[in-house]
């Protein structure tokens, strides 16, 4: 991609596809299904736009050709995220963690898991199917690559050799889609579990996927303030087996958080940039048409102007930076796991104070319900918190690798591949074993 950030012929009409669907389809569903009381309801409120969504191709569009995907640039990826999230944070966020549950097979799945479980996705009859990325636990999620046993992923899989079936006992919060349309599970839930008990975060984590159906688990769904049509819940497993042939990256677990979260880094920040440019679209318009009781239109006065010329200047940096993280990414086989971390914490920090001054703009009917401001800051609050929070998570992927002897100042702007070790975790975390 040159310099100049030009969208392609096809690019600037997937953006406009995306906004007519988005504003056409998605908007009018959320708006109601935001003010359904039921958490669950207001998510199985939404499976007819994830329905359309998929015909489409956005709830697969991210998946390689290979297996039936769209085979979408990461970068294709983040223009239709940001013309969603301009109209509703959440129902783009179900979108992604198809993608956070999915991707990882492409990494570090067999040949046979990839046929089994994408194709099930892609399947044109399959115009409902979820998968659930399944990683945080109540304790946190932070501390994965912690050294001592007791920290960090407590999701236990022990194998039976009775039969050679995994048995997975334990407790997870926060997993997103995973609890299904009806509670009975996504079609596939990709868990991050603790096969060895007597190692550290870096040698003893590995995924398993595991079947919609399969007996003892229970979901417990979470009431949140802002996301509210996408689902998330409490997951406990009570000696639920798998077969053995569902594990993947045993021993690496690790490496596929670290990967997930890098993948999904500049779309986070991109859905917090549509969320706030939403926002700043009304407070624009409202300074056009609003008086507060005075002459002319409140845009006329310097304080209103120079407000709203700062929050489209952030707005406009964002978007950038999260597209060239994602071009690089595309570039260098989804590394830049630095540069996804900086992009992630620093974009989704930053919008929501642009929707706080859009509402300082607006003034106290930014507080009406009917304006829609309120939802865009319940939105806006969500992303330096989830997706691996910026505090806790981020800012110590980032951290991380930037420890690393080879890394330089212009390992970025020059574009240079960078690959991520083991060795770039662990930053951060208490050593001490006792």
């Amino acid at each position: 991609m040159a310099i100049d950030f030009e969208m392609t012929p096809r690019q600037r009409k997937l953006k406009y596809d995306a906004r007519e669907f988005a504003r056409e389809v998605v908007r009018p569903a959320a708006e109601r299904a935001d003010a359904i009381a039921d958490p669950q309801e207001a998510f199985v409120a939404m499976k007819p736009v994830f329905e359309a969504a998929t015909a489409l191709g956005f709830a697969t569009s991210f998946l390689p050709a290979k297996y039936g995907g769209g085979g979408a640039s990461i970068v294709d990826t983040l223009i239709v995220t940001e013309e969603l999230a301009a109209v509703d944070g959440g129902f783009p966020t179900t979108l992604l963690v198809n993608g956070l549950a999915l991707m990882p097979l492409t990494w570090f799945g067999t040949e046979k898991q990839c046929a089994t479980w994408i194709d099930r996705a892609v399947d044109p009859a399959s115009t409902g199917f979820l998968a659930g990325w399944v990683v945080s636990e109540r304790g946190g999620t932070a501390n994965f690559d912690h050294p001592n046993t007791m920290a960090g992923i407590q999701l236990v899989a022990r194998p039976d050799k009775a039969d050679g079936s995994l048995v997975l006992n334990g407790e997870k919060h926060w997993p997103c889609n995973a609890g299904g349309w009806d509670l009975g599970g996504a079609d596939v839930n990709l868990c991050i579990v603790r096969t060895d008990q007597t190692k550290g975060g870096r040698e003893s984590l590995s995924a398993v996927l595991v079947e919609r159906g399969t007996p003892g688990i229970e979901y417990r769904v979470i009431d949140k303030i802002g996301h509210r049509t996408c689902q998330n819940v409490t997951m406990t497993f009570r000696d639920v087996r798998v077969p053995a042939e569902n594990l993947l990256a045993q021993g690496d677990g690790d490496l596929v958080i670290n990967r997930n979260f890098t993948w999904s880094g500049p779309i986070a920040g991109i859905a917090a940039v549509g969320v706030a440019r939403g926002a700043y679209e009304f407070a624009l318009k409202w300074a056009k048409t609003f008086t507060g009781g005075g002459m002319a239109p409140i845009i006329n006065h310097q304080a209103v102007g120079y407000l709203l010329a700062e929050i489209a200047a952030k707005i406009e940096a964002c978007r950038y930076m999260c597209w060239k993280a994602a071009h690089y990414m595309d570039l260098h086989d989804n590394g830049g796991h630095a540069l996804s971390g900086m992009n992630k914490a620093l974009c989704t920090d930053l919008m929501q104070r642009a929707v706080v001054d859009c509402m300082r703009v607006v003034g106290v009917n930014a507080l009406d319900r009917r304006f829609g401001l309120e939802k865009s800051y319940r939105e806006s609050i969500v992303f330096p918190l989830y997706d691996a929070g910026n505090l806790a998570m981020q800012q110590r992927r980032a951290w991380g690798v930037m420890t690393d002897p080879g890394f330089t100042p212009d390992l970025f702007v020059d574009s240079e591949p960078f690959g991520f070790r083991k060795s770039m975790e662990g930053f951060g975390v208490d050593n001490d074993m006792s």
